[in-house]
């Protein structure tokens, strides 16, 4: 979960002493609590009919996204429209981090799927993988992280191949011939 806090409004006054505006904070700072999961994920794509993992999204439909991925109850909309910069780009880089220390090693070429994620997808591969339904709330590139790891370690061993298997056997075979040899 990500907890941001929202700034308070600043109101504009005019200084007629030195003639200027001047601007001040009124009100206190709003905390918003946040998660990036698969409930977001199917909210947002409700909304949008879209998928929201390969799309491009403007910026209504990120701060939309932002709505989605809310905790806290009953946020008034103005409190959206005072998210800073710099809170929109804590919230992305959550978004976009890999809440994991599992790692994968890809050997050769992978081409990439040309299938939509969408958050039924997810659901089914949870499904797939027997992976219980609260998982939704993870942060979903966790989830998704778990996805994979159950996929690869169901799936049958790789095959080498042939280049692989004669580099092995030519390997082998030298090293039997070294420990067989006098002298």
């Amino acid at each position: 979960m990500l907890q941001i806090v929202v700034p308070p409004p600043l109101l504009e006054e005019w200084d007629e002493l030195r003639e200027e505006f001047v601007y001040h904070e009124s009100g206190k700072p709003y905390v918003l609590q946040l998660e990036h999961s698969l409930i977001s994920l199917s909210k947002w794509e409700e909304r949008h009919c879209k998928p929201f993992i390969s799309s491009e999204k403007n910026e209504e439909e990120t701060l939309d996204y932002i709505r989605c991925m809310t905790l806290t109850p009953h946020v008034p909309n103005e409190i959206y429209d005072r998210l800073t910069k710099e809170n929109i780009k804590e919230i992305l880089d959550y978004i976009e981090a890999p809440m994991t220390a599992t790692t994968f090693s890809d050997r050769g070429p992978k081409t990439p799927s040309r299938e939509k994620v969408t958050a039924e997808l997810i659901y089914y591969w949870m499904i797939k993988c027997q992976i219980p339904i609260e998982f939704q709330k993870w942060h979903l590139n966790k989830l998704i992280t778990l996805i994979r790891v159950c996929e690869v370690k169901d799936s049958p061993p790789k095959k080498h191949s042939q280049r692989e298997l004669l580099n092995h056997h030519a390997a082998v075979n030298a090293a039997r011939r070294k420990a067989h040899t006098k002298g």
